[in-house]
């Protein structure tokens, strides 16, 4: 792939990247932005090279979740759940009156994940499987039971 490629490719991706960079990085705008950083540095720098193996945005997204855990585990400062913020002004989340932030918080972590990627950012769940590295099943497993506890949670807020 030669770099007039690459770059469209990444401009193409540059918001959904950067959407799962500040989730990657607990919804921490300027870590996800470092994050996104260092990942386009190892790309250019032929750290990671795309071989055309899975989809590019597919194979972007699980650069992307690697550089933030290398990332976090240089940095290893937690954050307490009641300081998070989302911050992006676009969320999937506020077009409706129901909070689905709120909601997904209530998720354990791989739940809210699958769930963001497969609705958000419009992945199958074989692409979801690449990028966290776990077996299918394990993820349609946390899929289902993702969207029946936002059924669940939905229900009750609802009454």
């Amino acid at each position: 792939m030669n770099k007039n490629e690459l770059a469209t490719l990444l401009k193409e991706h540059h918001k959904d990247a950067f959407l799962w960079a500040s989730h990657c990085c607990h919804y921490d705008q300027e870590k996800g932005k470092e994050v996104l950083q260092q990942t386009y540095v190892k790309i250019l720098e032929k750290k990671a090279v795309y071989k055309r193996k899975a989809a590019f945005k597919t194979w972007l997204f699980s650069v992307v979740r690697f550089t933030a855990i290398d990332y976090l585990k240089k940095e290893k400062s937690y954050e307490s759940l009641e300081h998070i913020k989302i911050g992006v002004e676009d969320a999937p989340y506020e077009i409706y009156k129901v909070d689905y932030k709120e909601l997904l918080k209530q998720l354990p972590e791989r739940q809210h994940q699958v769930l963001l990627l497969a609705f958000y950012h419009e992945m199958t769940l074989a692409e979801i499987a690449t990028i966290t590295g776990l077996h299918i099943g394990t993820i349609r497993t946390h899929y289902e039971r993702g969207k029946q506890t936002m059924r669940t949670l939905l229900l009750k807020e609802n009454v």
